[in-house]
């Protein structure tokens, strides 16, 4: 019998051989694209929000969209009733209310230090905020994306492709209107917004996210 070197000194050509032709029969094959399989084009949200934002996202929100004193006074007692008239009705179960909302008053306190910039608009003309307007760059949450009856979570694949649409609203936003506001002495200025919200907590101020603003002169 041979000894254990003399086996080994057979074994290891043949493993090598063998590991050879394994590596040689094996193809990478290429992934494919997220929407429908290797033909179909790559997911490409921004690119879907510019194709839909001027046909369909502007003027939904100017058709659905309410006054905010209206939208808020029946949001906090009937956010059910308000969302039919103002958000989406066809919102997953689990998701809070969000509505699409227009917004005018004067700018009573500012926040423009931080990337997640914002505006606290009186509506009402007490001098007291009625809402916190989100002007960038940073946006955050989802609120455009899921003001709108004609975006649903299962016309995408997988939560992922969702989310980063909703935040392709966000950067939309802000490269065709927020980041064209101006960003210096804003307290006492007028705040014009067309936008969404979501409804929150009582204690907070509702934070809009605009599609469109703008922010009048100095007094």
């Amino acid at each position: 019998m041979p000894n254990k070197l003399t086996w080994l000194s057979f074994a290891v050509p043949i493993l090598a051989g063998m590991a050879g032709l394994g590596l040689t029969a094996c193809k990478i094959l290429p992934t494919p694209s997220m929407q429908g399989g290797g033909n179909a084009p790559a997911f490409n949200p921004d690119k879907m929000i510019e194709d839909i934002w001027a046909p369909k996202v502007i003027p939904y929100l100017q058709q659905k969209g309410g006054p905010f004193p209206e939208v808020h006074a029946l949001a906090t007692t009937d956010p059910a009733a308000a969302g039919a008239k103002y958000g989406n009705p066809n919102k997953q179960a689990n998701s809070p209310w969000t509505f699409a909302v227009r917004l005018e008053g004067k700018i009573v306190a500012a926040n423009t230090q931080s990337r997640a910039a914002t505006i606290d608009v009186d509506v009402d003309g007490d001098g007291k905020a009625d809402a916190r307007v989100q002007i960038g760059p940073a946006v955050r949450g989802t609120a455009l994306r899921d003001s709108l009856d004609f975006i649903q979570f299962n016309d995408f694949t997988n939560q992922i492709d969702f989310a980063q649409f909703g935040k392709a609203f966000n950067i939309y936003a802000d490269k065709t209107a927020l980041s064209k506001l101006p960003r210096e002495a804003l307290e006492g200025r007028s705040a014009k917004v067309l936008g969404a919200y979501t409804l929150g907590s009582a204690q907070d101020l509702p934070l809009v996210t605009p599609a469109e603003a703008e922010i009048g002169p100095n007094p």
